[in-house]
């Protein structure tokens, strides 16, 4: 899993955002808005192998059944894909 370091998540007022930085910037016309699982999930990237990894992490943290954050963590990949935020998930 590979994150376009282009963008960055920062935290206003209580709420999580992934602003574009750079060359993105001047392609990516606005921001993206992050729920707190969004966020956890954005969190997680950098130090987890793949989305089967996130999904552990959230539901050993969440109150809810691994088939559930699988497809979460699946949905929010595909998401960010779309975005150019990620590399394209299966």
């Amino acid at each position: 899993m590979k994150l376009n370091y282009e963008f960055v998540k920062r935290e206003v007022a209580g709420e999580q955002f992934l602003v574009p930085i750079g060359r993105a910037a001047m392609v990516f016309d606005g921001i993206i808005t992050l729920n707190e699982l969004g966020g956890f999930i954005f969190d997680c990237i950098p130090s987890c192998s793949d989305e089967n990894e996130i999904a552990d992490k959230i539901a050993e943290s969440y109150d809810v059944d691994k088939e559930t954050a699988s497809a979460d963590t699946h949905d929010f990949f595909v998401s960010l894909a779309q975005a150019g935020i990620t590399a394209a998930a299966d």
